[in-house]
């Protein structure tokens, strides 16, 4: 199968090496190609380049996108897409002043999840979930990362694990699956947490690993949830069966949780929404890249990471939905983009780069993923007709994209 895609108004994110991550000042430069086109063979890029170079090129499929933009699909890095139900109700008990916590405390946020889910079957939890994710692929992403979490039992835990096999087994999509080890405290456990820290050690890492299925493993590291011993314990207990970190870090606090990722040689530390000088000084120490999820302070009415001072330090940044039933309930990672540009200060080639290329390398998957580069996957968005790329934030509401093509194949 192959397909040839010319008249290109603006191919974008073209790398001829294989960037995977960018930072700082780079975070500013998109290469672009003017009036260009690209070929793909079964789920790769093959060539591309501007039309005044092309040589005719046989394909099973030739789209002409004639003032259209290409460009890679977006990489999501921090989901929590498998879950069962909704929490609409606590929706609506936000918008009559009740707080995230207060909610919390009152039996509903993770814990409300974690029993709906563990009253639905299997079946019934990958039925729920395929389908966001078909969703999610139709509006232009093509990796996720998706958590589990929201079991908060050893036999829950592992249904996640199980559904999010079964997502991978049969989505076009990448899906990079993460063990959220430390969630929350089950109601059963509210004053024995050395014996729920005792369960998740010696009982749902060693059982989740012998599945082969998490790449990444991941904690709540926050008030009230986890703290930072607590949350070293379960990455060195991780580390024991190759689990590499990806944890949640400063979503209302500042605890040190930044520090002791980077420590534990965290792939992404994920949220920022509170950040300290010393965070960024230990972001700089090695190659852990912050993730931001405007989403979730769009939605909860938190602060938004400071991207800025991130960025003008010389780090990178990614950018992902947190999708979610609780604070987060969108997989749109187009709105994502827009967030980043209206609400954390970012250009829209900072944006862009942060949801394609260090997306990508927030899940470790970069060397294949997030840009348009001979040999890499062939997850490309193709929009509609557009006068340039920065409408895609601009118009933060609007539906640009007119198909998507994931691995080769042109699914809408």
């Amino acid at each position: 199968m192959s397909i040839l895609i010319t008249n290109i108004k603006q191919l974008l994110q073209v790398r001829k090496s294989n960037t995977t991550i960018v930072k700082g000042a780079d975070m500013k430069i998109l290469p672009i190609i003017e009036n260009a086109y690209v070929y793909i063979e079964n789920d790769t890029i093959i060539e591309y380049g501007s039309m005044t170079d092309f040589n005719e090129i046989e394909a099973d499929t030739v789209i002409d996108a004639t003032g259209k933009i290409v460009l890679p699909s977006w990489c999501d890095s921090h989901t929590h897409t498998v879950y069962a139900g909704d929490r609409t109700s606590e929706f609506v008990d936000r918008i009559k002043g009740l707080s995230y916590a207060e909610i919390a405390n009152r039996g509903g946020g993770i814990l409300n999840s974690a029993k709906v889910l563990q009253e639905t079957s299997e079946d019934d939890l990958f039925a729920q979930s395929i389908k966001r994710v078909n969703e999610i692929i139709a509006m232009g992403t093509g990796a996720i990362e998706i958590k589990t979490g929201y079991g908060l039992t050893v036999e829950a835990e592992l249904k996640m694990l199980r559904v999010i096999k079964r997502i991978k087994q049969e989505s076009l999509a990448k899906i990079v699956p993460t063990l959220l080890a430390a969630h929350a405290i089950p109601k059963e456990y509210q004053n024995k947490k050395e014996d729920y820290l005792k369960l998740i050690i010696e009982e749902l890492i060693p059982k989740a690993a012998s599945l082969k299925i998490a790449q990444y493993i991941d904690v709540f590291c926050e008030e009230g949830y986890f703290n930072l011993s607590e949350t070293e314990a379960i990455l060195e207990a991780g580390a024991k069966y190759n689990l590499r970190p990806k944890i949640h870090v400063n979503q209302f606090n500042v605890l040190g949780g930044v520090a002791l990722g980077v420590k534990h040689n965290a792939l992404s530390v994920d949220h920022l929404e509170e950040l300290e000088k010393e965070d960024i000084e230990a972001l700089k120490k090695n190659e852990t890249i912050p993730v931001a999820l405007p989403g979730c302070s769009y939605f909860l009415s938190i602060p938004y990471t400071p991207a800025r001072q991130l960025i003008d330090a010389g780090l990178p940044l990614a950018i992902a939905t947190d999708f979610n039933p609780g604070s987060s309930p969108s997989g749109n990672m187009n709105f994502i983009v827009a967030s980043a540009c209206i609400k954390l200060k970012m250009t829209p080639e900072e944006a862009i780069n942060a949801a394609t290329i260090n997306g990508a390398y927030a899940m470790g998957i970069s060397n294949m993923y997030g840009s348009i580069t001979r040999g890499k996957k062939a997850n490309l968005i193709i929009t509609k007709p557009l006068n340039d790329y920065t409408e895609i934030p601009y118009a933060f509401a609007h539906n640009h994209l007119d198909s998507v093509i994931i691995n080769g194949a042109h699914i809408i």
